[in-house]
């Protein structure tokens, strides 16, 4: 018996032994290439060779001494810092409709609002510009609010909607019955329990934008470019290290970004795995409300 059982138990072991092996050779795969890019920024050389044959941050200086790449960097914060705000509001008050609506053609509008995830980003960049043109948004900081909006707002929906779903519609009505109207409830009650996912949506939406360069091309102009814009022009007229270095900003910064969501939203799911450890059924906290 003993000798089967620790046939039975091996089995999965080796399972899960396997399963991890195979998550971190295709982590490796995906990572290793970008993190190629760090060395090269470091490079003495004025070329992209790797392994670099001397080490020198003068590719960093080289980027924050020209303003054509300070204002790109800039711009692409500018912009990604709106278009976080209006696409987690939007995408806020969308995913809230999706999930308490009841009216004919909801799959078809959630369908459109998803929809900037499947159409081809040429085809959207095309229609934009034709849009943008005729209105005179090309060029402009607005032009790229709106354009990357839509572009976020996708990202927004779906982690807020998940969210939405998975929440106890009963402690806003418990929260209804102490007094409290429909903005008080969602403040206090329903917003502060889908925090992670608001969170994990504004994320997604400011990366979505930083990292944009398709639609960017479309609806740039030569005195308002974003860093993605001005790495894809240094690539096409001529290539230095200079690109290593801005590229190697944006992997510390969307790193950065990703690991203090995550911090995040492990914080706040804390308490809801207190309140619903064994032993504690049937006890609602309503220290939200």
């Amino acid at each position: 018996m003993s000798a089967a059982g620790s046939r039975t138990s091996a089995g999965p072991r080796l399972g899960r032994g396997l399963l991890w092996t195979l998550c971190a050779v295709v982590g490796l795969w995906l990572v290793v290439p970008v993190l190629v890019v760090i060395p090269l920024s470091f490079t003495s050389k004025p070329s992209l060779k790797f392994p670099p044959d001397g080490w020198s941050t003068r590719w960093y200086a080289n980027f924050f001494g020209d303003t054509a790449w300070t204002s790109a960097l800039w711009t692409s914060l500018q912009v990604a810092l709106l278009v976080t705000v209006v696409a987690t509001a939007l995408g806020t008050a969308a995913a809230l409709g999706l999930t308490r609506a009841r009216v004919p053609g909801l799959g078809a509008a959630q369908g459109m609002m998803l929809a900037p995830m499947i159409v081809p980003g040429v085809v959207l960049a095309i229609g934009t510009y034709a849009v943008f043109l005729k209105f005179q948004l090309v060029g402009t900081l607005a032009g790229f609010v709106m354009a990357h909006t839509v572009l976020a707002l996708p990202f927004v929906i779906i982690p807020v909607t998940a969210s939405l779903r998975g929440f106890d519609r009963r402690l806003e009505n418990a929260a209804a019955s102490l007094g409290a109207g429909m903005w008080t409830a969602f403040r206090t009650v329903t917003l502060p329990l889908v925090a992670p996912g608001v969170a994990s949506g504004a994320l997604f939406a400011f990366v979505t934008s930083f990292d944009e360069v398709v639609v960017s091309l479309f609806i740039q102009s030569p005195y308002l470019q974003t860093l993605p814009v001005k790495m894809y022009a240094s690539v096409t007229r001529e290539t230095d290290p200079t690109i290593a270095a801005a590229a190697t900003m944006i992997i510390v910064l969307t790193t950065t970004l990703v690991l203090a969501a995550t911090f995040f939203v492990a914080r706040r799911s804390a308490p809801a795995r207190t309140r619903t450890k064994p032993g504690s059924k049937g006890k609602v906290s309503t220290r939200a409300i």
